[in-house]
């Protein structure tokens, strides 16, 4: 009898055992929900002032500069680059204004496929072979849990995600990962030069001593914390979960409304962490509203990162109402997002008017990367392949736009491919600093064209990316990518061919050659990267992730 009982026990222990392995992505969800961070209430910012009066005229003195990027926003998604979310209801007449009072560069390219490096190269000008940025940083367990979550989705035969436990041990700290403190920021510049620097929003550049926004150059940083736009049980918040992500089942269970205010003295630390004013775009926007006003005497540097349209999709219930009614509802929650971001710009446009700084006031507005594959939303980036989290077009291609009544004709177009290396270099340029003489700049100034005049001139006319294996070239209208897991290799021609349909690997080996040793000189005395990547994904290029898997699906995979 005993042994019975022992033998059903021991039965059920391994029942309970496999279940619990099965389904262990679930329970590591609920546990990283259960650890949470206590929130203070919301504060008031006491952002410092500037002079009561002007020693000059706005006209007088150097030029005002506020960079705004937006996150995950998709090409397609904005009325001057395409044909607008949902089909053109929800316009951005705001954004577009920036472009249409200014500059358009209609190939503008990010640093890379996701969001970190890429604003790494917006604030140094410098390419990830340099500074070694060369991997999003992903929260505590993040990776893994992907790989747990994805594993069983496809049918058999199709690559499954795979996390590196080996790399993990030599990782370093979440906070720890960031921009080295020796790199030279655009802040930092503009600062020695007598510039008040302010950051709001997202950072993803390292939250230690050497790399947070105070540490590299901002006087003052009004930081997101976490990643709601509001608490999830907010009764003005609609929000849309895609059980089909497990992206957004990671950020729902770990994300909170929180942000933190720094001093140049102070490390950001949980501890500091506070509930945002009110939605979070309309936050970081009536804060961006404050600074101005704080600042209208002086010149200043801000540096705008907005959140939206990165997952968690949450909108306000006003927005939500405003947009109508279009399916899928994800799609009304994403819309209705965007619209918040458009009258962010709009209500900062409208504060330098009223202060009579807008002639000379530099903005310059830009996105992260290509809109998102795992949003579920595959009109995004049309007309484009690719996804954020691909070097396709459809992952890199965003908006570049300039706005200086004082010094850039309304309406200028430029043709010539501009990538966000060319951001620190360009703002450098307009304040009238010089660059750092101890280091190469690999952007260039973008001032000239904006201006009306002349050709964007680079080395080789080349812009470079990359993530580990995955390596991409364009010189001229010639574009080589190559993925170093699968051998294989894509090659475009993008005069003829802009949506990259077809692959001239095979048929054009002289420009494969030709493409491939500016890829192996431009890698010849790369810095090793910061950190090892933790997981190797197969990304799908021409499918979202809730679409059905074919083994027939093309992809690329990418190691972050």
């Amino acid at each position: 009898m005993l042994k019975r009982v022992a033998v059903v026990l021991a039965l059920v222990v391994l029942v309970g055992g496999f279940v619990a392995w099965l389904n262990r992505g679930e329970i590591l969800l609920k546990i990283i929900k259960m650890n949470h961070t206590d929130v203070a209430p919301t504060q008031v910012i006491d952002w410092y002032r500037g002079p009561e009066t002007a020693a000059q005229s706005p006209d007088e003195r150097p030029p005002n500069i506020i960079l705004i990027v937006l996150d995950d926003v998709g090409i397609n998604d904005l009325s001057t680059l395409g044909g607008g979310v949902a089909n053109g209801r929800v316009p951005t007449p705001n954004i577009d204004a920036l472009a249409y009072d200014g500059a358009l560069f209609r190939q503008a390219y990010s640093g890379t496929g996701t969001c970190a490096p890429s604003r790494a190269m917006l604030m140094t000008g410098r390419y990830p072979t340099r500074t070694g940025f060369e991997f999003t940083p992903t929260p505590p367990n993040m990776s893994y849990l992907l790989s747990v979550l994805t594993d069983d989705a496809p049918p058999e035969g199709f690559p499954v995600p795979e996390f590196s436990q080996a790399n993990s041990e030599v990782t370093p700290d979440y906070n720890d990962q960031g921009l080295p403190g020796d790199e030279i920021t655009v802040a930092e510049m503009l600062k020695s030069q007598g510039y008040h620097t302010v950051h709001i929003g997202k950072w993803h550049l390292g939250r230690s001593a050497q790399s947070n926004p105070n540490a590299q150059g901002f006087d003052e940083s009004l930081l997101m914390a976490s990643g709601l736009f509001l608490p999830e049980d907010d009764p003005n918040v609609v929000n849309a979960k895609l059980d089909f992500d497990p992206i957004d089942k990671f950020l729902w269970a770990r994300m909170q409304f929180a942000a933190s205010y720094n001093t140049p003295d102070l490390p950001t630390t949980d501890e500091d962490w506070f509930e945002p004013g009110g939605y979070l775009t309309d936050y970081w926007t009536d804060e961006a509203v404050n600074v101005i006003d704080a600042n209208a005497n002086r010149p200043f540097f801000l540096y705008l990162a907005h959140w939206a349209l990165h997952t968690p999709l949450q909108a306000t219930r006003e927005d939500y109402e405003a947009v109508g009614d279009i399916m899928p509802h994800r799609l009304r929650v994403y819309a209705a997002m965007l619209r918040a971001l458009d009258r962010s710009v709009g209500d900062i446009v409208a504060k330098l008017e009223a202060e009579g700084l807008a002639d000379n006031t530099l903005i310059i507005l830009t996105n992260d990367n290509g809109g998102a594959g795992y949003v579920g939303l595959p009109e995004i980036n049309e007309p484009y392949r690719g996804w954020k989290i691909t070097l396709f077009e459809g992952g890199i291609r965003v908006p570049l736009y300039m706005k200086w009544p004082a010094r850039i004709p309304p309406g200028t177009i430029i043709e010539d491919p501009a990538a966000h290396i060319d951001v620190m270099p360009t703002i450098v340029a307009a304040a009238n600093v010089s660059l750092p003489q101890d280091r190469i700049i690999d952007g260039v100034n973008l001032m000239p064209v904006a201006e009306g005049g002349g050709e964007i001139e680079r080395e080789n006319d080349a812009i470079f990316w990359q993530s580990g294996y995955v390596r991409v070239v364009r010189a001229g209208n010639w574009k080589l990518q190559v993925d170093g897991r699968q051998q294989k290799s894509w090659l475009f021609d993008l005069e003829n061919d802009p949506t990259e349909q077809i692959n001239l690997a095979v048929s054009r080996l002289d420009k494969l050659d030709e493409l491939q040793a500016l890829l192996d000189a431009h890698a010849a005395n790369a810095r090793e990267p910061l950190y090892p990547y933790l997981l190797e994904s197969p990304i799908r290029i021409d499918k979202t992730v809730d679409q059905p898997i074919s083994l027939d699906d093309e992809y690329v995979w990418w190691p972050n």
